[in-house]
């Protein structure tokens, strides 16, 4: 067997144990995810678990990281769409994913994934990032891009675990909207500039400044330096 066959055996078992184990987490929760478990699942030894991933815990990190994966492929941005249709339509998806993956949501929730796989979790903020900076560039937006993107992860975050915990005819139904629409009338502006005054103006600007290729970069420095200031 060559290098690349040995290689590409290795990465299917992998991918194998990691989909067993998100299946069992899925049925059972993170006590049915034992290394005895998955390995009867999948038909492999207990010791292939421990070559692959270290232990238990780092096949739980591999299928938070497996997790995060999916649920970045789903948040595809439309560039020609309306930017604040493009936060909203992500904030249900982020609520849609919980409620259809609960048992993963709150382990994905519960402990950080180890550091090798930051990179999954940050590319779910960048997806966050970039709808929340569009709606600033739009003109939309009446606080800083930070404090909005904070305050969209708690309360998605939040809303969340609070449906998951609810069971049956106490869930709230209308949660998730209530919340969105608090959350929306703390961040977003009623339309475009003026409306939202100087502080959304200086949210906007400062959203456009990697674009002004007119200033020089101590220039650009200082022009965030005050927009800082303005939009916080």
């Amino acid at each position: 067997m060559s290098g690349s066959e040995v290689a590409r055996s290795r990465d299917d078992v992998r991918a194998h144990l990691i989909e067993v184990a998100a299946g069992l987490l899925a049925a059972g929760g993170p006590g049915a995810v034992t290394t005895r478990s998955v390995a009867q699942a999948a038909g492999v030894q207990a010791p292939t678990i421990y070559r692959l991933f270290g232990d238990k815990l780092g096949l739980l990190d591999a299928v938070v990281e497996h997790g995060f994966a999916s649920y970045v492929g789903k948040k595809r941005i439309d560039p020609d769409g309306d930017p604040v249709v493009a936060l909203r339509e992500g904030w249900e998806l982020h609520v849609g994913f919980g409620l259809a993956n609960p048992a993963l949501f709150r382990l994905m929730h519960a402990a950080l994934p180890s550091s090798e796989d930051h990179t999954a979790v940050e590319a779910g903020l960048d997806v966050l990032r970039e709808r929340v900076r569009r709606v600033a560039t739009a003109g939309r937006l009446r606080v800083s891009e930070r404090r909005a993107v904070d305050l969209i992860r708690a309360a998605g975050t939040g809303v969340v675990l609070t449906l998951i915990d609810a069971a049956g005819s106490e869930r709230d139904e209308g949660l998730a909207d209530a919340a969105w629409a608090a959350v929306a009338a703390a961040i977003l502006t009623d339309g475009p500039l003026p409306v939202g005054g100087p502080s959304a103006a200086a949210v906007t600007l400062r959203a456009a400044l990697p674009e002004l290729a007119e200033f020089s970069p101590a220039e650009r420095s200082l022009l965030a330096e005050w927009l800082n200031r303005l939009a916080d």
